[in-house]
C-alpha cells in the first residue's frame, strides 16, 4: 500500500503535464477582436446589436484572460448568440465559433446562418367581458401582430400585448387580467402557437374631482372638469385636464391621481389633483439686433397670478436703436364655453428708420379659447391710432398721415402635426379676418382676410419636404387711409427669402423707392431638408416666390440653401438666399429659431 502511494506521487505530475499538452489551443491570451459574419448590416442591424449586447466576449476585449476563463467565454458564445436570435423568430440557426490566435492574441469569428424563421401557425387572441363590445379594444385585437403566417417576432408580440393591456387601463377596465398567456414554439416545425386572452371585468366611471391647493379661491378650477360625473372613465380626460392646468402656468407641480381602489359599489373613481404653486414673478432680459432696427435690449416681467382669482399681468419692452415697442396685458381666465382667456392690452410702437417715421398706440380687448384639439381662436376688438411719414433723400420736410381705426378681428389657428417641436407630417394654418366701418370709429371702411397654410411631408427617415402658401387681400375704397401696420408687405425670412424685409411691393417714386405696403399679398415656398445620419445636423435647399401688390402681381423669386440644427429649444435655421429678379442684388442672410407652425 505504501509502495502504491509512492508510485502515484510520481505518476500524477506526468499525467498533469500530459493533460496540459493535450488541452485545446485556447490557452492564456487576450481577445483583440470579435466579428459577427453571415448577417446583413442593414437588414439585420437589430439582430447584430442584440448579439453584441448578449455576448460576454465584448466585455473581455483587450483584457488578458486565463486559460479556463477564455475557454468558458468561447463555449458560452454559441449559446448566447443562439438566444439573442430567438426574439426575432430564429430558433434553429447554425452558429460556428472560431478563435484563431497569433502568439497570445485571439480574434474571435462567429459565423451565423439564421436558418428558416419560426412563423405563427395558430393565433387565438381573445377579450371577454364588457370590453368585448368596446370598438377601440376590438380594433386593437384586429391589429394584433404577428398574425398567422407571419414571422414570430418577440418584440412585436410583446408590443401588441402591452398595447391592449394599456388600453384596458386607459378606458377604465381596472379589474382586467389575463386568463391565458402562452406561446408554444415547435422547433422541429418552425411554428409558433399563440394563446392569449383577457377578462376585462367591469368598466369604471369618472368620480368626483378634488383640487388640493392653498392659494386660489375654491371652485376656480372646477370648470376645467368638462366631463360629467358618472360618465365612462377615460385617461384622456385626465390628460386634457393636466394640459389645461399646465397652460395656466400657475403651478410647478401638477399631480393627478385616480383612485380605482376607492371606487365602491357605484364604480366611480375619485380623482385627486395635487397642485404646487410656481414662483409668482418671472423676469426676462436680453439683447437684440436687426438689420433695420439696429442693436437693442429687451426686458419683461410677468406676474403669474395677481390675485386669488388667477388674473395675470405681463409687460414687455423692446428698446432698439430704430424701433421701440411696449405692451402691457392683463389676463383673466375664462373657463366657461371655451378654455382660454379674456385679455385687455395696451401697446405703443415707435419706428424711426431710414425711410419711415411711424408711431402708433393700440388698445385691445379679446377672448381666446380652444375650440378643439386642433383649433384655437381669438376674437378681439381693436382701437388703433397711427401716424406715419416717409423720409426723403432730398431732405424735404416730412408730411405725416394719420389714421384711426376701430375694428373687430377674428384669428383662428389650426395645428395637426406629429410633433409640434419638429413636425415631419401634418398641416398647420392660420386665418385672420378684420373689418371696419367709416363713421363707426374708423376713418375708412375696409375688410381684410389673410390665410397661411403649411404642409409637412416626410421623405424617408431623415428627410422632409415643407410647403407653404400665403394669400391676403384688402377691400377698401381709400388705401391711403390704411396705416402701414395693416398693409401687406413681402420679402424676408418668413415671406420671400432672397429679398430684404419689405423689399417686394409698391414703392415711393425714385430716388427713394421706400416700401409703401399693398392691398394684396401672395407668396409660396418649397423647401427640402436632409439630416445627416441620426444626428441633429442637416441642410436644406429652397425656392420662394410671390409679391405684395395693389392691382397687378409682379412675382419675385428667390433661391437658396441653409443649415439646420435640432436644438433643445427647437429647430435653428441659418439660410443664405439670392433674388433672381435682380441678378446683381446682394445675398441675404437669415437666422430663425423655433418651429414654424
Amino acid at each position: 500500500m505504501l509502495v502504491g502511494m509512492q508510485l502515484s506521487k510520481r505518476v500524477w505530475p506526468l499525467l498533469f503535464a500530459a493533460a496540459l499538452a493535450s488541452s485545446p489551443a485556447h490557452a492564456r491570451g487576450t481577445i483583440d477582436k470579435v466579428q459577427i459574419k453571415g448577417l446583413d448590416k442593414s437588414d439585420d442591424a437589430e439582430m447584430i446589436e442584440n448579439i453584441e449586447v448578449s455576448l460576454s466576449l465584448y466585455d473581455a476585449i483587450g483584457k488578458v484572460q486565463g486559460e479556463s476563463r477564455l475557454e468558458y467565454l468561447l463555449d458560452q458564445a454559441e449559446r448566447q448568440t443562439r438566444e439573442a436570435l430567438q426574439p426575432f423568430g430564429y430558433y434553429n440557426p447554425t452558429i460556428t465559433v472560431k478563435a484563431p490566435r497569433q502568439d497570445d492574441h485571439v480574434q474571435v469569428l462567429i459565423q451565423v446562418e439564421k436558418g428558416p424563421p419560426v412563423t405563427v401557425r395558430h393565433s387565438e387572441v381573445v377579450l371577454t367581458g364588457p370590453a368585448a363590445r368596446d370598438r377601440y379594444l376590438q380594433q386593437d385585437l384586429a391589429d394584433f401582430e404577428p398574425r398567422e403566417g407571419e414571422r414570430f417576432d418577440d418584440v412585436t408580440y410583446e408590443a401588441s400585448k402591452i398595447t391592449i393591456t394599456r388600453r384596458l387601463a386607459e378606458r377604465g377596465y381596472f379589474d382586467a387580467d389575463f386568463t391565458q398567456r402562452r406561446v408554444a414554439i415547435t422547433r422541429a416545425e418552425n411554428a409558433a402557437d399563440i394563446a392569449l386572452s383577457w377578462d376585462s371585468g367591469r368598466r369604471y366611471n369618472m368620480g368626483p374631482v378634488s383640487f388640493h391647493q392653498d392659494y386660489f379661491r375654491p371652485g376656480l378650477f372646477q370648470p376645467l372638469v368638462y366631463w360629467e360625473q358618472g360618465s365612462y372613465y377615460h385617461e384622456g380626460k385626465l390628460d386634457r385636464l393636466r394640459e389645461s392646468l399646465t397652460k395656466l402656468d400657475y403651478f410647478s407641480v401638477i399631480d393627478i391621481q385616480p383612485h380605482p381602489e376607492q371606487a365602491w359599489d357605484d364604480g366611480e373613481v375619485p380623482v385627486d389633483v395635487n397642485l404646487t404653486l410656481a414662483k409668482r414673478n418671472i423676469y426676462t432680459a436680453g439683447l437684440s439686433y436687426g438689420s433695420e432696427s439696429g442693436p437693442g435690449v429687451r426686458g419683461g416681467v410677468e406676474r403669474r397670478y395677481v390675485n386669488r382669482r388667477g388674473h395675470k399681468l405681463t409687460t414687455q419692452l423692446d428698446y432698439a436703436q430704430k424701433r421701440k415697442s411696449l405692451i402691457t396685458s392683463y389676463r383673466v381666465p375664462g373657463f366657461k364655453w371655451l378654455d382660454g382667456w379674456y385679455t385687455y392690452a395696451a401697446s405703443a410702437y415707435d419706428e424711426q428708420t431710414d425711410y419711415i417715421d411711424l408711431r402708433n398706440v393700440k388698445l385691445i380687448a379679446s377672448r381666446s379659447g380652444e375650440i378643439s384639439e386642433q383649433w384655437t381662436a381669438i376674437a378681439s376688438l381693436n382701437l388703433l391710432r397711427e401716424r406715419w411719414g416717409y423720409n426723403s433723400a432730398a431732405g424735404a420736410p416730412l408730411r405725416y398721415d394719420y389714421s384711426t381705426l376701430l375694428y373687430p378681428q377674428l384669428t383662428a389657428d389650426y395645428v395637426d402635426v406629429d410633433d409640434k417641436v419638429f413636425p415631419r407630417r401634418g398641416f398647420s394654418g392660420n386665418v385672420t379676418m378684420r373689418a371696419g366701418i367709416e363713421g363707426a370709429g374708423s376713418d375708412t371702411s375696409f375688410v381684410q382676410a389673410q390665410a397661411i397654410v403649411r404642409w409637412f411631408l416626410p421623405l424617408g427617415r431623415r428627410d422632409r419636404l415643407l410647403l407653404r402658401g400665403e394669400g391676403g387681400t384688402t377691400w377698401t375704397s381709400d388705401l391711403v387711409a390704411m396705416p402701414p401696420s395693416l398693409r401687406y408687405f413681402a420679402g424676408g425670412d418668413r415671406s420671400i427669402r432672397g429679398y430684404a424685409y419689405r423689399e417686394v411691393g409698391p414703392r415711393t417714386p425714385a430716388p427713394d423707392k421706400f416700401a409703401l405696403g399693398a392691398k394684396h399679398v401672395v407668396t409660396g415656398s418649397a423647401e427640402y431638408e436632409h439630416y445627416f445620419g441620426t444626428g441633429p445636423w442637416g441642410a436644406a435647399v429652397f425656392v420662394d416666390t410671390g409679391s405684395a401688390f395693389d392691382t397687378r402681381i409682379d412675382l419675385h423669386t428667390g433661391v437658396g440653401f441653409g443649415l439646420r440644427w435640432k436644438s433643445p429649444v427647437g429647430p435653428v435655421r441659418v439660410d443664405v438666399a439670392h433674388g433672381l429678379n435682380h441678378p446683381d442684388s446682394q445675398f441675404q442672410l437669415y437666422l430663425s429659431i423655433g418651429a414654424d407652425l
